[in-house]
């Protein structure tokens, strides 16, 4: 009997201590017997440096050797690896993978984890993470009005690991009343919102997943998945632009913005006269700006397409800038600050003033398109000056490698006859401009 016993706890503390306070430079393996070995490694270790240690039990499964950490030393002492050891060769006695049995223990430890967060709490974890990824406040504040709207109050309280294709639909398919009308499925009466809300879920499971809180496939992919419940955002209704306002009214139109006087007229009409987007105009720094050498540089983080954009200023678009005056009141040095200090104007600024101006549906978006339609029906530029104006990516990623230049002086140009066009006198006005 002694010598059975001796078989399986053949270390000891004092020995083991001992061994662990020798310099090894390769792998040795202490064994205490039945499968228990404290594992000293020294290769990762310099001359003169002591190995790091750890138990872990081996063993023969279906003819193959198979190997099951059991944790670091000292950490987990000598009585508490003979304890860990003595159960993965009961399970193995059993029939059992000691190995097999951990992994599924791990699951059930992050399904007990998962059990307890819910999808609001995992989505408000990604926002709160993920938002110096965005170029500006409007695309967070996007994501936080799409899923409070239809998505917190159907599964917010939903605990996240359980959340499958069934629900997910069911968010997708929710009534929702579109101009007093009855009550129309979300994935037809919004379908541009419910597909960037579909995006927008599966993100958040996605990232649910990495943070172990879900196994298994995403509910809220498309491909293999949604697309063989929901027809196809193009099939539902075509894509619906910006409202743009007619070339021919062009002039009129300035003529009545530059006869406004607020911070709100004067940054709308120098995204007019650059093409350039809201966010881009709003967010405008006077450290972007080149008076002399007639230039805006706008930072590749605050571009959609994310690369430093060149704009070149006309000569109104200069003018306009010089009436305002740089101003450390400002901490940002904003070129269109809001009305309070540090702020920029507020996404509903242009809204609000394309109301005041009573231009129907025209978004100052739209303006971009007005200036698209007019390069290419009433003037000779080619399209992909106009493209690059607007910052848009020219082709695939291949024709892009080569289009390295920005036809900066080319654009000049064009901007110019733009200005001059702009400022025309309008035959139309403005009476039913959209």
């Amino acid at each position: 009997m002694y010598r059975v016993a001796r078989q399986i706890n053949r270390l000891s503390q004092v020995g083991i201590e001992q061994a662990t306070k020798r310099v090894c430079r390769g792998m040795r393996y202490l064994h205490d017997g039945g499968g228990l070995y404290l594992a000293l490694d020294g290769r990762r270790g310099k001359d003169g440096e002591l190995p790091t240690a750890s138990w872990v039990y081996r063993y023969m499964l279906h003819g193959k050797a198979r190997m099951m950490g059991l944790g670091p030393f000292p950490a987990i002492k000598l009585a508490d690896a003979r304890k860990a050891a003595a159960e993965a060769r009961t399970l193995k006695a059993k029939g059992q993978d000691p190995l097999s049995v951990k992994d599924a223990e791990r699951v059930e430890r992050i399904a007990r984890v998962a059990r307890a967060i819910t999808f609001k709490q995992v989505a408000g974890e990604y926002l709160r993470s993920n938002q110096v990824k965005w170029t500006n406040a409007k695309h967070a504040a996007q994501w936080t009005a799409t899923l409070e709207t239809y998505a917190y109050p159907l599964i917010g309280t939903s605990i996240v690991g359980d959340i499958d294709t069934a629900a997910v639909l069911k968010v997708l398919r929710q009534d929702v009343v579109v101009k007093d009308k009855s009550p129309v499925p979300l994935w037809e009466a919004r379908p541009e919102t419910a597909s960037r809300l579909r995006g927008r879920i599966e993100t958040i499971l996605d990232y649910a997943r990495v943070k172990n809180l879900r196994i298994g496939d995403n509910p809220a992919a498309w491909r293999g998945n949604l697309k063989l419940a929901l027809p196809a955002v193009s099939k539902v209704r075509g894509v619906k632009h910006h409202a743009a306002l007619p070339a021919t009214k062009m002039g009129a139109c300035m003529a009545n913005l530059r006869a406004m006087e607020s911070t709100s007229a004067r940054a709308l009409e120098f995204a007019i006269l650059t093409a350039a987007r809201t966010g881009e105009v709003i967010g405008a720094k006077w450290s972007e700006i080149d008076l002399k050498a007639g230039v805006w540089i706008v930072p590749a983080e605050r571009m959609k397409a994310g690369r430093e954009h060149r704009v070149p200023l006309s000569v109104p678009a200069q003018a306009l800038l010089k009436k305002l005056k740089p101003t450390d009141t400002y901490p940002m040095g904003l070129v269109f600050p809001g009305s309070r200090p540090g702020k920029p104007l507020s996404n509903m600024a242009f809204l609000m003033l394309l109301r005041r101006m009573k231009l129907g549906d025209v978004t100052a978006h739209g303006f971009r398109s007005t200036f698209r339609d007019w390069v290419s029906e009433t003037t000779t530029f080619p399209t992909e000056l106009a493209e690059r104006a607007l910052a848009h990516v020219v082709g695939d990623k291949t024709e892009a490698a080569y289009a390295r230049g920005d036809l900066f002086q080319r654009r000049k140009e064009l901007m110019a006859e733009w200005a001059k066009f702009c400022a025309k006198p309008s035959k139309q006005g403005l009476r039913n401009a959209a």
